[in-house]
């Protein structure tokens, strides 16, 4: 199986245009982001929002924090942007020094640092989790303890991807997130029987190795032969560490902020550490599927005009895909406000998950599509400056919205509970994007600002409309339907979203967007027939 994988991808070619290569990390990501919803169906059927679900969400904090301190960081702002730039330059054998002497220091250094936080997890958790006590304490050590494996093995797996991003190689890279959602499912149902709660644990191991063991034959066939070195004279693996310890500490502000908010959600009532985690789910299936891809596709690219001093094709591919994913994320953030409940009611509405649950879950989901545009554009706009090679920025921008979000959700949880924490993440992500795009813009002296206002003015119109369209179609339809039952709410659903779509593929078409105009020929073949004649220079593709 895995020698006739490698044959495939052995005579396959990288993906040169942007929006060929975003559509196969998004059409992955659809089917990572709809198995994330299973996932949170079963979890929600079977236990929830309760204890048992806030227990399983506050142990991955901090496994969660080791891995993005020291792979997330490496990785988004360092390791691709030198490995790419020693590619470039025909210099292949020191890429491969730095991918070993990286996954090298990673291994040994997640390893050492796993096994302390394991044995002083009680007294770490009690500083995280101060709202748990009794067997819920029990419970959130015994599972976080399990969960410090997931930081090794996606710590790999992390560098894996960060060599198959590096060549283009997106399918494989864009499959690992599905593998790690059906490892999560498997664990909820087949291992919680035999292992109580902790089988929720050892679901995402599994879902890690498997996000790791998949992506291993692909990093075989560019090349890759992994040994153990520590190269700490290298210029490169000098300069990755150095790029990435701005990165590190704005993450570490972002983890901090999570651990405060994982804090302060402990102290509320039982349940909200599951309600934010739920809505936020939700809110981040447009993110997954349309912002992050479109950031993932063009990094690589951007990261070659910057090693090659093209401003201009810099600014070109980064205001098209700019345009490009607010014209997929705004109706999607307005038609997820007005379908809020009917998204709830479908997705979790079932067994243990009751209707004071829902009810709190689809305003906060409300509350998260106001920011939903800006979460978007956060990958795009930080990865611009990484392939600048200029991580200082994204850390202190981070910093200030992330002090932001920490004054916001300490006042306003006091007074609206879990609404508070999600209004707060809400503001500070607007914060943060408008930062960097105003000192991006500063920076390069302009991000082709004309054609970003009138696209934007129009996608705005256009998805209003929409909203309205799928607003009139909730009531139209009510009269003929039983909203008591999931196939009632199911068919509104369906519905008022297909007519919100609909409207918005007219005014796009009617106003003549270009980014409609992008999507129609990548979805006629055209863009993915492009594929096979376009030259590696990704100045010379014709895709977004």
């Amino acid at each position: 199986m895995i020698k006739t994988l490698a044959g495939k991808l052995k005579n396959s070619r990288p993906s040169n245009s942007i929006n060929s290569a975003a559509l196969i990390i998004a059409a992955a990501g659809v089917l990572s982001r709809l198995l994330g919803l299973v996932r949170d169906r079963i979890l929600a059927a079977k236990f929830g929002a309760g204890d048992a679900l806030d227990v399983y969400y506050a142990a991955f904090r901090v496994p969660d924090l080791i891995y993005n301190l020291l792979i997330l960081g490496a990785l988004s702002a360092a390791f691709i942007p030198v490995f790419t730039s020693l590619i470039a330059r025909d210099e292949e054998n020191e890429a491969w020094k730095l991918a070993n002497n990286l996954l090298s220091v990673a291994l040994l250094v997640l390893l050492v640092l796993s096994a302390v936080f394991a044995i002083f997890t009680p007294q770490l958790m009690k500083i995280i989790t101060p709202g748990f006590s009794g067997e819920k304490m029990a419970e959130v050590v015994r599972l976080t303890r399990i969960m410090f494996l997931s930081p090794i093995l996606l710590g790999v797996s992390g560098i894996f991807g960060g060599i198959l991003n590096s060549f283009k190689r997106f399918l494989i890279y864009s499959l690992a997130p599905i593998m790690y959602n059906f490892g999560i499912i498997i664990g909820t149902l087949f291992l919680v029987k035999p292992f109580g709660i902790a089988g929720l644990a050892w679901g995402v191991i599994l879902g890690a190795f498997l996000h790791m063991f998949i992506q291993y034959p692909a990093v075989k066939i560019t090349g890759f032969d992994f040994r153990f070195t520590f190269g700490f004279k290298s210029k490169s693996l000098r300069k990755v560490l150095a790029l990435m310890i701005p990165r590190t500490m704005g993450l570490a502000v972002t983890q901090i902020n999570l651990l405060i908010i994982t804090i302060i959600a402990s102290t509320l009532a039982a349940g909200s550490l599951a309600v934010f985690n739920f809505a936020n789910n939700l809110q981040s299936f447009p993110l997954g599927i349309f912002g992050i891809p479109f950031a993932l596709a063009v990094f690589p690219i951007l990261s070659r005009h910057a090693a090659r001093d093209e401003q201009g094709e810099f600014v070109h591919n980064f205001s098209q895909t700019f345009r490009q994913i607010i014209y997929f994320v705004v109706p999607a953030s307005v038609l997820f406000i007005v379908l809020r409940a009917q998204i709830v009611r479908v997705v979790l509405g079932s067994g243990q998950f009751d209707w004071e649950d829902t009810i709190l879950t689809f305003q906060s989901l409300g509350i998260f599509a106001v920011s939903l545009f800006a979460q978007s554009l956060i990958p795009l706009l930080a990865r611009s400056f990484y392939a600048l090679h200029n991580t200082r920025v994204p850390f202190l921008t981070g910093l200030a919205s992330e002090i932001v979000n920490l004054v916001l959700a300490i006042f306003l949880s006091q007074k609206f509970g879990v609404l508070g924490l999600v209004w707060a993440f809400s503001i500070s992500g607007i914060v943060n994007m408008f930062l960097l795009f105003v000192l991006l813009r500063h920076k390069l002296g302009g991000l082709d600002d004309k054609k970003i206002i009138f696209s934007a003015t129009r996608i705005i119109f256009s998805a209003l409309a929409a909203g309205l369209a799928a607003q009139l179609s909730k009531y139209i339809i009510e009269p003929y339907i039983d909203l008591d039952t999931f196939l009632g709410v199911f068919t509104q659903l369906l519905t008022s979203g297909g007519a919100g779509i609909a409207v918005y593929l007219f005014f796009s078409r009617l106003l003549r967007l270009e980014e409609f105009d992008a999507v129609k020929k990548l979805f006629t073949g055209k863009y993915l027939r492009l594929r096979q004649s376009i030259p590696d220079d990704p100045t010379q593709a014709s895709g977004l």
